[in-house]
């Protein structure tokens, strides 16, 4: 279990999740404007061959997801081969599953727009349909795209427990572990977790990094027939759209990130920055209820320390510590759920801890007849394939009191979460921290709110200087919440007045 950044905002307000399968996509020549067969070829693998760079897609009707409606007609779906080991281009490959809405105007089109929605683990092609709404304006010259990264749904998503072990997990696993018995069942239940992946999905993990997934977004772009990559990135998709803008520079074409993930922080360092945007966000609701943040959190840490010594039955399940943090942390995404927090607060103090649960399910992606999704699988999987960082049981214990100082309500689940997280994990991290920097891109707009939870403000202000002087342009929202843009009115105006007209705003611009 862990609060880590995830799509959030539609599950919490009880959306279903709807998408489209793949089509396959047979090899073929190069759409109009796709460049040559050198043209995906980026620093640091071999050149594509023109099997890959040569497909043509194959534009289907989606069909329908689990649970959820089949989009309109006017969405369509297809698949792209990618390299399964880009150092192999010429080896196995995966195929990797899009969806498209066409611009409007065909006269005025600028091209594709790509969407990664965040997670890491989150359904590009699940949630575009759901989310396309908020870019009815930008779908006027912008084909809408988004996909399934490698390692996700459908395409060769990671799968790494069924329904009975999520289950008994979230039941049994202590996440703020206070003896010997509790810290090793808790460390043993992540090493469990990696030991199902590897059982399960062995031939993807190794391979399911954001470094890859952005040498596979470029071949989307080959194939699509953009000269350059047109890229809307939120929460982990503006990591993914900083590792793209580090390995290809002069393919950057209008390129947002909102909701700004730090590109400097190590494994710690983002449970450091979470403790901390958390805490700032759930100081901010109590605030807005008229209550003392101190006497708030005072409340809140009691009933949780009740829940860890005696879980709330609701029906034939309990609510836990561990799930109440999950269903407190889902409210704090957004302001429009703040009074799902204060109703759910209130029951739970009373001895009903059905509140908290429905908002943890919405959460972990659990339907009522019990059965999960594998979000939590995939963006484990990418995690852990990026980051090198193996924290120890010893590591957590020194940090702990900072961590607790940082957020008396988060500090210690996000603190043991660290060492947890990739306990044992089959494969060796790449690096402890992404590469963002891209000297010579064009102007990339770096969007950060001042109460984001999950990717605090900081992380955008280090990004913008990370991509570097007059690549990074930075725009601050005062406000409440994951992610301004279709929030914040003045973001997004300036976000699509970039997008559509390529005015660059001033860096340093405020909104509020």
């Amino acid at each position: 279990m862990s609060i880590r950044i995830r799509v959030a905002a539609l599950a919490v307000t009880g959306l279903l999740v709807a998408g489209c399968a793949t089509a396959e996509t047979p090899a073929g020549t190069a759409p109009d404007g796709g460049g040559t067969s050198t043209d995906a070829k980026g620093p640091g693998a071999p050149a594509l061959p023109a099997s890959l760079t040569g497909q043509r897609l194959d534009w289907e009707r989606c069909d329908a997801p689990r649970g959820g409606e089949r989009p309109g007609g006017d969405w369509r779906c297809a698949g792209v081969r990618v390299p399964l080991d880009h150092t192999k281009p010429g080896g196995e490959t995966l195929t990797i599953a899009l969806i498209r809405k066409e611009a409007r105007d065909k006269d005025r089109r600028i091209g594709s727009l790509l969407f990664n929605f965040g997670g890491p683990g989150a359904s590009g092609v699940d949630y575009l349909p759901l989310a396309a709404q908020e870019y009815t304006d930008l779908n006027s010259r912008y084909d809408l795209v988004s996909f399934d990264p490698r390692g996700v749904s459908r395409s060769s998503g990671v799968v790494c427990r069924d329904d009975k072990e999520l289950a008994a997990a979230e039941a049994g696993t202590d996440v703020t572990p206070d003896t010997a018995a509790e810290e090793a069942a808790y460390l043993a239940d992540g090493a469990a977790f990696g030991a199902g992946c590897a059982r399960r999905s062995g031939a993807v993990i190794p391979h399911t990094t954001t470094e890859n997934t952005a040498r596979d977004l470029d071949l989307i772009r080959h194939v699509l027939g953009d000269a350059k990559l047109n890229y809307f990135g939120i929460s982990y998709g503006t990591e993914l759209g900083g590792t793209y803008a580090h390995l290809y520079p002069a393919r950057v074409g209008r390129t947002v990130l909102d909701a700004v993930v730090d590109p400097t922080a190590d494994a710690t360092g983002h449970a450091r920055n979470q403790a901390i945007g958390f805490q700032r966000a759930l100081d901010n609701y109590l605030r807005s209820t008229g209550e003392a943040p101190a006497r708030g959190n005072a409340r809140i840490v009691r009933l949780l320390e009740r829940l860890d010594r005696e879980p709330l039955r609701v029906g034939d399940r309990k609510l836990t510590e561990g799930l109440a943090l999950t269903g407190i942390a889902i409210t704090l995404y957004s302001k429009d759920s703040w009074p799902l927090l204060t109703s759910a607060l209130g029951k739970a103090e009373s001895g009903d801890g059905s509140g908290l649960l429905r908002l943890a399910d919405a959460y972990n992606d659990r339907d009522e007849s019990g059965h999960y999704g594998t979000q939590s699988h995939s963006q484990r999987a990418i995690s852990c394939a990026d980051s090198s960082s193996r924290p120890t049981a010893a590591q957590v214990k020194a940090v702990l009191p900072e961590f607790e100082k940082a957020s008396p309500v988060f500090g210690a689940f996000l603190a043991w979460d660290t060492a947890g997280w990739c306990a044992e994990w089959p494969v060796k991290g790449l690096r402890a921290d992404p590469a963002a920097s891209a000297p010579g891109a064009a102007p990339i707009l770096v969007v950060g709110t001042t109460g984001d939870p999950a990717t605090p403000y900081e992380g955008a202000e280090r990004m913008a200087k990370e991509l570097g002087a007059g690549v990074g342009v930075l725009v601050s929202n005062e406000g409440e919440g994951h992610g301004a843009y279709g929030t914040a009115a003045c973001v997004t105006r300036t976000i699509d007045a970039y997008l559509l007209d390529g005015k660059v705003p001033a860096y340093g611009t405020r909104c509020s």
